[in-house]
């Protein structure tokens, strides 16, 4: 396909939804990547609000240093629900055409892409995109930007509590982030030996885990690692803890490890998926290639139309959860 460098003198980049670590090297990549071609490159702050609100910013090669190791995002991101309309996102149009605005790179999960797609079907601003979501639930990419390092991160955190569960002889419920799918939880529970993992897409009977945990004890096993995602609201550790209780006496501490998730330096491998798929959104949309997301299957790097993002959400694998199970007993 014939490269359409010229057609585009002005790129923009901005993050949508919630953070998730490896988005400032996701910036860094598309910037410098599209620097090298000649392009003109500003960032547009707090998501789609600032689409509205013209906030528009140069970004340079000197101004990406020293952030690829920083957690969140140098953009500032955020929801904006007023963009769920076709008329604000005419307004959204007129501001970025005003301010010669040729092309654009998202990063964010699938609302996210909900409104890159709307946006080029409506007003063809040609756009691609990058999966930047902590909960890896995108459909047509293997990972997402900011799920390696939210899983080691929560994954420090267990394996500390397991130390004072043991010591202890202590039930401990440890709820991660993961409110439609409970890759998260998947992920780290059987990384964290976690002894059963509750995800919002296979629902567990509570009295057969409070049958499996009084089995163990009875095998001399006096503490316990259970992994809840928070599902419909963060807090569902509570109500899990509770039950149990009311059920066999046992107390059951809790701990929520809520955003401290989304924070921190990114691991290695997120620093690089975000720098290839980064970098890739910008080749594609020079030759010509829009309205799609860069993903990754094994080492490949994938096109992905947007609308095959958001019409599903990936669920946790089945089969590493029926291995904690079996690894647990």
């Amino acid at each position: 396909m014939a490269n359409h460098s010229e057609k585009i003198k002005k790129l923009a980049v901005y993050c949508s939804g919630g953070d998730a670590p490896g988005m400032n090297a996701g910036i860094r990549s598309i910037v410098r990547t599209a620097l090298s071609k000649n392009i003109e490159v500003v960032g547009i702050r707090g998501g789609y609000t600032g689409f509205l609100e013209k906030k528009f910013d140069e970004l340079t090669r000197r101004g990406m240093a020293n952030i690829i190791q920083r957690g969140g995002t140098i953009l500032k991101t955020g929801r904006c629900l007023e963009f769920l309309k076709s008329e604000v996102r005419v307004k959204a149009a007129e501001n970025l055409k005003a301010e010669k605005i040729d092309a654009l790179v998202c990063i964010g999960g699938d609302g996210s892409f909900n409104g890159a797609h709307a946006l080029f079907q409506e007003h063809q601003i040609p756009i691609t995109g990058i999966p930047g979501t902590i909960d890896n639930d995108l459909m047509g990419t293997d990972r997402t930007i900011g799920f390696d390092t939210a899983v080691n991160t929560a994954l420090d955190a267990i394996d500390r509590i397991r130390d004072t569960a043991a010591s202890h002889d202590r039930l401990f419920i440890i709820e991660v982030m993961g409110r439609d799918t409970g890759s998260i939880a998947g992920f780290v529970g059987l990384a964290g030996g976690a002894e059963e993992i509750f995800t919002p897409e296979f629902p567990l009977s509570l009295d057969k885990v409070i049958e499996k945990i009084k089995k163990s004890r009875e095998r001399g096993k006096n503490s316990s690692i259970l992994i809840t995602a928070e599902g419909q609201k963060p807090g569902r550790a509570y109500d899990l803890a509770e039950q149990i209780r009311k059920k066999t006496q046992l107390e059951a501490k809790v701990c929520i490890l809520g955003h401290q998730q989304r924070g921190g330096s990114p691991t290695a491998y997120d620093r690089i998926l975000a720098s290839r798929t980064g970098s890739q959104a910008v080749e594609t949309l020079l030759q010509g290639r829009c309205d799609l997301m860069i993903g990754v299957r094994g080492d490949d790097l994938v096109e992905v139309p947007f609308a095959d993002t958001f019409k599903s959400r990936k669920a946790c694998p089945k089969n590493l959860l029926d291995l904690a199970q079996i690894l647990s007993l």
